[in-house]
């Protein structure tokens, strides 16, 4: 974005380095300050940056209006998928899957917290995956905010400047709650489980986010999913009672290791245990989602709204196998067009997290890419059209010193119940943006009046 808005970055970007150019005390203070509150993945601390990002009021509130169109129209498929054999094999989605998949959650939403991940450009934004069963970084926000309250420069200018910081882990909390209303649940305050895998990378967000819940009275616990127990119709982990289960741990892991004979599976089975998100949540959550939203086969399962965010927002997208497709209109050798036409293309496995499996064309030979998809075809893989990606200019520091880098943006804004309350903010170099491949994050926040 030009003019006013962004002169004004400017100028404060060009304060920041005059000030804190060789300022190693601030910097280790930064990062102290890091390690001491959790913004953390594994050991490394994630934001050597000197500001939040700023985003324009009108861009953010662009962004949540096709957001939210977005959410429908994967509520939408899954509630086809689930009563289409074809549609969930079109997904990728394995018989296991799909047994989890059609236990009855118990409220209505497919997915209470999610993530549409997101490239802006200059003249606009484009949604490139959907987390719908496991969104990390929702209580990043408020810890990051709080960091840069020890860099004068920019609480000087967020005085002189309408503002907001979006609030996102307070509104988890809101919709968990919510959600086990609607799913019957009586407790005034029921006992709040965070589960995931003992010692992963993201664990020190789970300690963000049991403070907050507990501070609003939830009894909050972070467990892994291996030692819980069923027994008269509650699920425990040790001593604790679980009422709401807060999953965190990857569907696909978890389904590795257990079967239907696990406790989780019988509570939910029973309707015993309020889980957000649920197992349900993997329908969309495939990368696949993305080939059904863009494949005009299937444009009957959407609304004349819901088909126009898609066409403006939605990159292209099929799942890899031979065979005839269509682009832009036209009937197209898939395989055959995607190998001419590398730079164009993207490869991604339908199912996988944290950049793994990756392939950019435009970044590959073509024996590179030749060897791309012949993987891609014998395993499971989407490939998707190249979109336009914003680079924004931020003061970052390293090596004991501050300096103005010209960086790739992914703005992924969260999604409660479908509507957008902020969003994870990450930063890199390349064409990977991804907090598991060594990018980085800052705080967002929404300039008013712009």
């Amino acid at each position: 974005m030009s003019g006013p808005f962004q002169k004004l970055i400017c100028e404060l970007d060009q304060q920041l380095l005059k000030e804190h150019r060789f300022d190693t005390s601030l910097f280790e203070k930064l990062t102290a300050i890091q390690h001491e509150s959790g913004i953390l993945h594994g050991d490394r601390s994630i934001c050597p940056f000197l500001r939040p990002y700023f985003l324009a009021e009108s861009r953010y509130n662009a962004i949540r209006q096709a957001a939210a169109l977005l959410f429908s129209a994967f509520g939408s498929l899954t509630a086809a998928a689930l009563v289409d054999d074809d549609i969930l094999a079109e997904l990728g989605m394995s018989e296991k899957e799909i047994r989890w998949a059609r236990l009855d959650p118990g409220y209505l939403d497919v997915s209470i917290n999610s993530r549409l991940d997101t490239f802006l450009s200059a003249d606009g934004f484009a949604f490139l995956e959907y987390n719908g069963e496991n969104p990390a970084g929702i209580g990043d926000q408020a810890a990051l905010e709080r960091l840069f309250t020890n860099v004068p420069i920019v609480n000087r200018f967020l005085s002189d400047n309408l503002h907001h910081y979006p609030q996102p882990h307070i509104r988890l909390l809101e919709v968990l709650d919510r959600s086990y209303r609607e799913f019957g649940g009586k407790k005034t305050t029921p006992n709040i489980a965070i589960v995931d895998w003992d010692g992963v990378s993201t664990g020190a967000e789970f300690e963000i986010l049991k403070e907050h819940f507990e501070a609003s009275g939830y009894a909050t616990k972070i467990c892994d999913p291996t030692f819980m127990v069923y027994e008269n119709g509650v699920l425990m982990s040790d001593d604790f009672e679980i009422d709401v289960f807060f999953k965190r741990v990857i569907i696909h892991e978890f389904l590795d290791r257990f079967d239907e004979e696990h406790p989780v599976y019988r509570a939910c089975e029973d309707g015993a245990v309020c889980m957000a998100n649920s197992f349900r949540s993997k329908v969309p959550h495939k990368k696949a989602s993305f080939a059904i939203l863009t494949d005009k086969r299937y444009r009957g399962l959407f609304t004349d709204a819901q088909i126009d965010a898609i066409t403006r927002h939605v990159p292209w997208t099929r799942n890899v196998k031979y065979g005839n497709t269509t682009y832009n209109g036209d009937s197209v050798d898939l395989i055959d067009f995607i190998r001419k036409e590398r730079n164009r293309f993207v490869l991604k496995p339908n199912d996988d997290y944290g950049g793994k499996g990756i392939n950019f064309g435009w970044e590959s030979t073509v024996s590179e890419w030749d060897d791309a998809i012949e993987n891609a075809v014998a395993a499971r893989y989407v490939v998707q059209e190249r979109v336009a990606v914003e680079k924004t200019d931020i003061p970052m520091f390293e090596n004991g010193e501050a300096r103005l880098r010209s960086l790739t943006v992914d703005f992924d804004p969260f999604l409660f119940q479908g509507v957008v309350e902020g969003g994870m903010v990450r930063l890199a170099a390349g064409s990977l943006v991804n907090i598991s491949s060594g990018g980085g994050e800052t705080a967002l926040a929404i300039l008013e009046g712009f």
